[in-house]
């Protein structure tokens, strides 16, 4: 049997990972205790991903401290119940002979937010509803949300230490790679964006201050997680607006956090400001993917709407990316690698031997 692309192992600092087709992180908003702690259904649709044969499971977006919660249903880090909890979760996933990573987030000033779904309220919650405060780069809200406060200097140190603390007990669970969610308009992108970061000290104005949190938290991070352990960011390449952030600075940036300990960087765009015009279309950020790859030299994933085996092989085997990331087609599908495997004449070996008998025919 040929070896595609996309199931040519891939090895990033002490991790090999099987294949090049992953599963990106996505909320499930599924914590109705409202203590960050995941359960039985974070076992399932995770263990699923891992039994359909994907090569790295990235946990969702997880907060390091209950106000980086996006909402009170998210799963989080900050405490040894939680990490005892995702222990056993970890430990499925590698006895499916998949890697898994976890995404670190603080979602800054689209934190305290209404659950996506399960309610029909949307929006801030409130304080008497449960909420809490929220904070940022600078005291400019996002479009119809509460206004957040300004972080100080010592809550800046709060962060970084809080994403470092994170990471040490993903560790401590067994995660293979750790993942700074710098994107979609979440904390750490609200200090790299001009749109949302006015502050005029040394995290705000020129490129190099507006990144200096996030290098202090790749920094943090690496120390934390020791040499073995893989590093990724998650990035929005651009605003897709006049004078937000742009693939450009994305590339530069990237450049500087390769240089402060990550390994790897997940390409997606938009979420820091509404009213833009996203240009939707099968693979429409894997030009945004080759762009930080090429410009920056850096080893990159792509994601959104990567929805066939035949568009994912060429976006690998092409170099336009070192993997793809597949989000609602691993929902609607979590053996997708499997099924890649077969329609691109590709022999894997690791079918669950419980599902052996549900094999194509060969060719």
């Amino acid at each position: 049997m040929a070896v595609a692309a996309l199931f040519e192992p891939f090895t990033v600092r002490g991790v090999t990972l099987r294949n090049r087709i992953w599963a990106a992180p996505m909320c499930q908003y599924a914590v109705r205790e409202k203590d960050g702690v995941p359960r039985d259904w974070h076992l399932v649709h995770l263990g699923a991903l891992a039994a359909g044969g994907a090569g790295l499971i990235l946990v969702e977006a997880t907060a390091i401290s209950p106000e980086g919660r996006i909402s009170y249903a998210d799963t989080g880090l900050w405490n040894a119940e939680q990490t005892a909890a995702w222990a056993p979760i970890v430990a499925f996933l590698h006895a499916q002979g998949a890697k898994a990573g976890i995404q670190l987030s603080h979602a800054g000033r689209k934190a305290s937010v209404w659950p996506a779904w399960g309610g029909d309220r949307h929006g801030t919650m409130a304080t008497d509803d449960g909420g809490w405060p929220t904070v940022s780069a600078s005291a400019v809200p996002f479009p119809g949300y509460a206004p957040p406060v300004a972080l100080d200097a010592a809550g800046i140190l709060g962060i970084v230490d809080g994403f470092a603390s994170a990471a040490l007990r993903a560790v401590e669970a067994g995660f293979d790679v750790v993942e700074l969610h710098a994107a979609h308009g979440y904390l750490l992108h609200q200090f790299l964006s001009p749109l949302s970061n006015r502050r005029t000290d040394g995290f705000g104005g020129g490129l190099p201050n507006r990144a200096r949190l996030l290098l202090q938290v790749v920094a943090a991070v690496r120390a934390a997680i020791g040499e073995e352990r893989a590093l990724f960011v998650r990035f929005s390449a651009t605003d897709y607006t006049p004078g937000g952030w742009t693939e450009d600075e994305t590339a530069e940036v990237a450049g500087w956090a390769a240089a402060a300990g990550a390994d790897f960087f997940d390409i997606s765009s938009g979420g820091n400001v509404t009213g833009v015009r996203i240009p939707l279309g099968p693979g429409y950020q894997v030009p945004l993917a080759e762009h930080v790859k090429t410009a920056a030299g850096v080893r990159v994933s792509a994601v959104g709407l990567i929805t066939t085996a035949h568009q994912a092989e060429q976006i690998v085997a092409s170099g336009r990316a070192d993997a793809v990331l597949l989000g609602r087609e691993l929902l609607r599908d979590p053996h997708f690698p499997l099924r890649a495997a077969h329609e691109l004449g590709a022999g894997v070996d690791y079918w669950p031997p419980q599902y052996l008998r549900a094999r194509w025919p060969a060719a």
